[in-house]
């Protein structure tokens, strides 16, 4: 009967080519993204001689601003503590068009322009390890986070012409420094290169209240009227972006070793068996590697079997020594499980 002896060496990382996957960034890591923005609409209340002219004869004593769906983009330079927790700033610029105005019941017909927003924000992000809730090979990283920052906005060539009435108001090209404030919440899907992964977000971005120039001009009486109201600031947007970690955790590995049998010696065969990241328990994967290890113990009639555990630097050198001497224990025992005496 072939005899197991473990052998339990010192923390040594295993340099081996190995299939990239998902773990929490470490260091220094840039990302760019882009997609769809939605911007809320804003509505007010009409107020002054407007607002009684409304409510006389019988209307809606409200004014309402809405914009077309538009676009978004954002790039982030960002650092990773190891533990899931990520800090980064982010520049970013939203674009959407006018779709039209309502006041007192009546829409404007023709429209132009547009708003624009362009700033910087402070993200403090966490990357959620799905293997602390029992799954054991996860192929996306969801995180969540929020920042706060600057927003410019800028209206450009925005125009509403409401006819039969014969007025038109223009927004004109106003423009306004805000505070902005975000939420994101995303998932991170590693694309097989280290370090690169796929994101793919939900952000809500809003600012205070920015405030624009408002020109009513009444083309019959020849009149023009100004304000200035405030606008509501609030959008959605979905998002793709790529993201790439320099430093990315590199995997841990396991060597078994069948020597050939003493009759007829031959070169030693390696078994490598692979775990994840600060984790001692075998996967499936890792199951199918021992049992062809131990079938070739059977076939060819070998003594003796040196298994060799490793670990990743995922703690201190007492926390990686015990980490290794888990995972030769770990092969060990299956191979016992499979007839291979100690």
């Amino acid at each position: 009967m072939p005899r197991l002896r473990a052998a339990l060496l010192a923390t040594t990382l295993l340099a081996t080519p190995f299939v990239a996957q998902a773990q929490p960034v470490t260091g220094l890591y840039i990302g760019a993204g882009g997609g769809y923005n939605y911007l809320q609409g804003t509505e007010r209340d009409l107020t002054g001689r407007a607002g009684a002219d409304a409510r006389a004869a019988g209307l809606p004593a409200k004014a309402e601003v809405n914009w077309d769906n538009g676009f978004v983009g954002a790039v982030a330079l960002g650092w990773g503590f190891g533990n899931g927790l990520r800090a980064e700033l982010e520049g970013f610029y939203r674009q959407n068009d006018f779709h039209g105005a309502s006041a007192a019941g009546l829409s404007s017909r023709t429209n132009a322009g547009h708003v624009w927003q362009a700033g910087a924000m402070g993200n403090v992000l966490f990357d959620l390890d799905l293997r602390r809730f029992g799954w054991a090979e996860p192929v996306f990283y969801p995180y969540f986070g929020a920042g706060i920052g600057w927003s410019h906005i800028e209206l450009d060539g925005v125009r509403a012409d409401f006819r039969p009435g014969r007025s038109q108001v223009g927004l004109g090209d106003g423009e306004d420094d805000v505070f902005a404030f975000q939420g994101i919440a995303g998932a991170a899907f590693p694309l097989g290169v280290p370090g690169l992964s796929l994101t793919a977000e939900y952000r809500f971005f809003g600012t205070t209240e920015p405030e624009f120039r408002v020109r009513r001009t009444q083309t019959i009486a020849n009149a023009t009227t100004s304000s200035v109201p405030s606008m509501e600031n609030y959008n959605h947007s979905a998002m793709i972006g790529l993201r790439y970690a320099f430093s990315p955790p590199r995997p841990a590995a396991v060597a078994v070793a069948a020597p050939a049998p003493a009759a007829a010696p031959a070169p030693a065969r390696t078994y490598l068996v692979f775990f994840d990241f600060d984790r001692a328990d075998l996967t499936d994967r890792a199951r199918q590697i021992i049992a062809e290890a131990a079938q070739a113990v059977t076939s060819t009639g070998t003594t003796r079997i040196e298994v060799a555990g490793h670990a990743d630097r995922s703690g201190t050198p007492q926390y990686n020594q015990r980490l290794s001497m888990r995972r030769a224990e770990a092969v060990a025992a299956e191979l016992s499980r499979r007839g291979i005496a100690r």
